[in-house]
């Protein structure tokens, strides 16, 4: 941006050196706005990257104005080509555009979308691309990302520049019609408007190219990045525990994400779009009205059809933005209810044979029913503010038809335009009302992007909250030397901060078979939990074996859909096992039903019982062999004598690994050495207590 600053500042330097000196004559605002431009460019280099890749476009623009208008003013642009030279003030346009992205930068809206966006732009990950002619470019992603948007920026620059020629070229042809001028109309047809229209269609094809290459490009780092984010270290378990702030994360990460992507691009771009056509077409108002008197009187207004534009665009604004504003609450609402109606529909198809058993359809319907009704109601809300918002939209559209002909009709009548003319004067009132009136046009997919801006930030929320406790917590799980697991002044609480469990010190030893008993609710598994780390709320030490690795099965294993071989391996890779390990392991976890189907992909979570899913989660303990296996009530569906099978399968095949148990049933006591019981304390805290030491079973 610096370097940007510099050229500015010296081809601003440069211009009024030679217009004080008489060598070009050009307007003295045209010296001045590059000199300002330069000023804002150079303050602006702090600004977040994705606005400092529209100042430094926004500064080629306007290098290139001035250029060419140095070419007319000095004769290096003659004859027909004089009809490509913007006016001079094309080129303030570009300074007050300028000024307009470093004034966004501060608006707190903007700034966040800007430190979203630059998440990618900034990503120093290495990266390939294919580009025409030079094959596979290496580059880091965010160099990919800003490069594709500023060409982008400039293939729509290009086409507003394009736009302006045109204008020009239907004067001269509606002239040539009206002078009868056979000649001149074929001139504009095949030589003017071919050329110019082979041009725009091959840019509007490489926008189309490079939009939607930038689009999944940049969705798929975002969608990495909140993956990893809400993923990591156990955020996505403490965030439900917590019950902050981020309802539906899969609709965040999958459908936000998406919208956000392409409205930033879309509304971004096209709003850059639309200030350089109203620069450009403005100049093209201004001129051609210069001397238009106000209607039935003889005072003279300079420019009198911009300034009727700017009205008329600027009150149907004001009426579309209060008719229009309750749609960004509204849009919020429905993404909510949706999600909500969408994840009810799936946990039905996950728990269908639970349901069945209970003859819990009516329930479910009724349910359904009533949650569906949220959408329906919200939508209906939706669709009347719509009906409001259409009905004003609709007729404002409707009369932009014939204003600009109400407008220049007199003159044209009286002989102060030509026909040409009045069809530019058209032409430009239509692309400067549809510029100022860009907001009417966009306020519908206004109001929905802020709706997903508001997920999104909310869902950022979410996962720094979570984050932060898991930084935060005082229940420290510590690698330490020797062999055994301990405990150390531990207190383990609920996330509304109440206690839960003490101890003052508990040791499981290598080899020792654990099992841990009390009533329901006085911790157990949340113990387990804090020992695997992933429960932050709490004070205390938990000291873990240097080296080891640690297993835990909870009651209801998590089964992912795909292959009974992934299944069984998860979360390992399937490569990193033989099929007759995997084999064998469901053998032996007594499952010699599907052993043979490790390539059958199906939802298995909904195909096996849950006694069998239990048996396939000890299955995969069997594959990686742990140091440390806990079992949350993991054999809890099981009949006790396949229960006792499962046990000895597990000394059997892991005779090193130490195995900790929770449990209810009696029996269960003879597959242990030790016996720990979870029992009230006079403060109503839980506290683990030996009761004794149990023979092992044979």
């Amino acid at each position: 941006m610096i370097k940007a600053s510099i050229a500015l500042a010296i081809l601003g330097l440069g211009v009024l050196a030679a217009s004080l000196s008489g060598a070009v004559a050009v307007p003295f605002y045209l010296p001045l706005s590059t000199l300002a431009l330069a000023g804002i460019v150079y303050i602006g280099r702090d600004i977040p990257k994705f606005l400092r890749i529209f100042l430094a476009m926004v500064s080629v623009t306007h290098i290139v104005l001035v250029l060419l208008v140095l070419g007319a003013t000095s004769g290096l642009i003659t004859g027909d080509y004089t009809g490509y030279v913007p006016p001079p003030s094309a080129a303030l346009g570009a300074t007050a555009f300028g000024a307009i992205i470093y004034g966004l930068s501060h608006v707190p809206v903007v700034r966040t979308i800007c430190r979203i966006t630059d998440l990618y732009l900034e990503s120093q990950a290495d990266s390939v691309i294919r580009m025409p002619f030079l094959g596979l470019v290496r580059a880091r992603e965010g160099t990919i990302g800003t490069w594709m948007i500023a060409i982008l920026i400039a293939i729509n620059l290009a086409q507003v520049a394009l736009n302006v020629r045109l204008s020009f070229f239907s004067r001269d042809m509606f002239n040539a019609l009206q002078d009868k001028d056979a000649s001149a109309f074929w001139y504009q047809l095949f030589v003017i408007f071919t050329p110019l229209a082979a041009v725009f269609v091959a840019m509007a094809l490489t926008e189309v190219l490079l939009q939607n290459v930038l689009s999944i490009r940049w969705r798929a780092f975002l969608n990495t990045y909140y993956l990893r984010e809400w993923l990591g270290d156990g955020t996505h378990y403490r965030m439900q525990i917590m019950g902050r702030g981020a309802d539906n994360p899969d609709q965040r990460i999958s459908e936000d994400l998406r919208k956000f992507v392409e409205s930033t691009y879309s509304l971004s771009v096209g709003l850059m779009n639309q200030a350089a056509t109203l620069v450009s077409f403005v100049a093209i108002l201004w001129t051609i009205s210069a001397g238009f008197t106000f209607p039935g009187t003889s005072w003279e207004v300079p420019g009198l059809l911009v300034w009727v534009c700017a009205g008329y665009a600027i009150l149907g604004t004001w009426v579309t933005h209060l008719i229009g504003r309750p749609l960004i609450a509204l849009n919020f609402e429905q993404e909510r209810v949706e999600a909500n109606y969408r994840f009810s529909l799936a946990r039905l198809r996950e728990y269908t044979e639970q349901v069945a058993l209970l003859s819990g359809e009516q329930a479910e319907r009724e349910s359904l029913g009533r949650r569906f009704g949220q959408i329906v109601d919200n939508y209906m809300r939706i669709v009347f503010r719509l009906i409001k918002l259409n009905t004003f939209t609709s007729a404002y559209f409707q009369a932009n038809v014939v204003v600009p002909y109400i407008l220049t009709a007199p003159y044209y009548f009286i002989g102060k335009i030509s026909l040409g003319q009045m069809q530019q004067v058209v032409g430009a009132f239509s692309r400067v009302e549809s510029a100022l009136t860009y907001f009417i046009t966009i306020y519908t997919t206004l109001a929905d992007y802020k709706a997903v801006l508001d997920r999104l930030t909310t869902f950022e929320g979410a996962i720094a909250s979570a984050q932060r406790v898991g930084g935060e917590s005082k229940l420290l799980v510590n690698e330490a030397s020797g062999r055994e697991l301990r405990l150390k002044d531990l207190d383990v609480r609920l996330p509304d901060g109440h206690a839960l469990m003490h101890t003052d010190a508990l040791t499981f030893r290598p080899g020792e078979r654990t099992l841990m008993t009390g009533p329901s609710g006085s911790g157990k598994s949340t113990l387990f939990r804090a020992i695997a780390g992933i429960w932050p709320f709490g004070e205390g030490q938990v000291l873990v074996p240097e080296g080891q690795t640690m297993m835990l099965l909870p009651q209801r294993p998590y089964i992912p859909i795909g292959t009974l071989r992934e299944a069984v391996v998860y979360p390992g890779r399937a490569e990193s096992y033989e099929d007759g390990q995997i084999t064998e392991a469901l053998r032996s976890a007594r499952l010699p039903q599907i052993a043979e189907r490790l390539d059958e992909d199906r939802n298995w979570a909904q195909t096996l019982s849950l006694g069998e899913q239990q048996r396939l989660a000890v299955a995969r303990a069997l594959l990686a062999k742990p140091d440390w296996l806990f079992l949350d009530e993991a054999t809890a569906a099981l009949d006790e004598p396949t229960e006792g099978e499962i046990y000895r399968i597990i000394r059997e095949k892991l005779p090193n690994t130490t195995v900790v148990s929770i449990g209810h049933r009696s029996t269960l006591t003879a597959y242990h050495d030790r016996r720990v019981d979870m029992k009230k304390t006079d403060g109503g805290l839980s506290t683990p207590v030996d009761l004794r030491q149990a023979e092992p079973a044979e």
